[in-house]
């Protein structure tokens, strides 16, 4: 055995959090690159990709427009902000826009008074998804160790990784910054650290195309001085709940005693409280985790009644089952809790929920299974919004497995009662 000083010590702990760059919107700036450097806000539905050719192909017929155009629409071809009138939120913002105060969740009336000029996109999931699944391949390529957390965020472990302790892991970010951007022309930003907690609060500091590290010993000079709401955890409520008690810094948070958090907060809470303040984060990296639940909802162009408008709730209430059910299928998963959530016109939320006692991935099979839910449901008020979800998830194999020998009844599909 050699001797202890001749022992290398183990690596210390790396972990980033990546976090591309204004996602949605950097995607359709890729397919849009004349709107680079302009404010556009992506919201509202979807619009078929050959509508804006259509109208050039119609008031412009002296060429034929094609997809292979899209770079060559005129700016004053696509619809912008001003006049907008609808229920539309936004889903992001470019940086450009964000310096008028528009962001993500806004509402798409909110955005117009804020910034009438900036350009109205309409979502494309696909496409996201598709680039999405491109940035995630190249970086497992690189660092194995990686944590999906949605559409356009990971965690990556770096400790053991080629370059992942070299200049406090800022080699292997620069390495995957360049190596998404000249796959996909998308930039991104990394913040490394000792954990997951430091770590995404680090990926904001430099935003957008930066790199942001913190070691063991900058929790004073880089961390104490921001808000507590900078804390990943920490929500409006707690936050207000801090200020009423003078703190207002995650330093003056660290400097309270953790007994007294744990009488004011909760004992779990407060310890959380004061663990995190000290910049303290044992989660790991988990490189497969399962889905609670999976979810499809919509918000209505004008708000519709149950009995009304019966018919077009129906239709809604059909394809919201059909899209929840291709999801499942897709990801090769089937559940048992059924439920549904509605928005009223005062903005009440409502939902109901049953678990029935077999597992299903069928449309038909969760249409009457939500059916039963709404008939639960107060349905008396205009309704703004309305979704279905299915939980307590397994996979199809899974459900197979512990499967009993009872005949299935999911393919009972009589949907007589159903409410629309």
């Amino acid at each position: 055995m050699p001797p202890l000083s001749d022992r290398s010590a183990p690596p210390l702990r790396r972990i980033a959090h990546l976090d591309m760059d204004a996602f949605y919107a950097s995607v359709e700036l890729l397919r849009y690159p004349q709107l680079k450097g302009l404010p556009v806000v992506i919201g509202g539905g979807r619009r078929r990709e050959d509508d804006l050719l259509g109208r050039l192909n119609r008031e412009r017929p002296e060429r034929e427009w094609t997809a292979q155009d899209l770079h060559r629409i005129p700016l004053d071809f696509f619809p912008v902000l001003s006049g907008y009138t609808g229920r539309g939120v936004i889903t992001t913002a470019t940086y450009a826009a964000r310096q008028f105060g528009v962001g993500s969740a806004m509402g798409l009336m909110k955005a117009a008074k804020l910034c009438p000029q900036a350009i109205l996109l309409p979502v494309d999931f696909d496409q996201y998804r598709h680039y999405s699944r491109r940035f995630k391949a190249l970086i497992t390529e690189i660092a194995p160790l990686m944590e999906d957390r949605g559409v356009d965020e990971v965690y990556i472990d770096f400790t053991d990784v080629p370059g992942g302790q070299r200049e406090g892991g800022r080699v292997l970010a620069r390495l995957i910054q360049k190596s998404i951007f000249d796959d996909t022309g998308l930039t991104c930003s990394v913040g490394v650290a000792p954990n997951k907690l430091l770590a995404k609060m680090a990926s904001e500091f430099n935003k957008p195309n930066g790199i942001s590290i913190v070691r063991e010993d900058d929790l004073e000079s880089l961390i104490w001085p921001l808000a507590c709401r900078k804390i990943n955890g920490i929500g409006p409520k707690a936050d207000a709940r801090l200020k009423s008690q003078g703190i207002e810094t995650i330093g003056q948070l660290a400097a309270r005693d953790e007994q007294w958090l744990m009488d004011a907060f909760g004992e779990r809470t407060g310890a959380w409280l004061h663990a995190a303040s000290h910049g303290r984060d044992n989660r790991p990296v988990v490189t497969e985790s399962e889905p609670v639940s999976m979810s499809r909802e919509t918000t209505f162009d004008r708000d519709l009644h149950a009995v009304r408008d019966k018919a077009e709730l129906g239709a809604v209430f059909t394809k919201l089952c059909e899209q929840v059910a291709a999801d499942l299928q897709r990801k090769g998963y089937v559940g048992k809790t059924i439920g549904i959530k509605l928005r009223f016109d005062d903005f009440q939320i409502v939902t109901r929920d049953q678990t029935i006692d077999h597992y299903i991935a069928d449309a038909s099979a969760i249409r009457k299974a939500a059916g039963l839910c709404l008939k639960r449901a107060p349905l008396q008020k205009r309704l703004r919004l309305l979704g279905v979800r299915v939980g307590t998830l397994l996979t199809a194999e899974e459900a197979k497995a512990t499967a009993h020998a009872t005949p299935d009844p999911a393919g009972e599909t009589d949907l007589t009662g159903q409410l629309f």
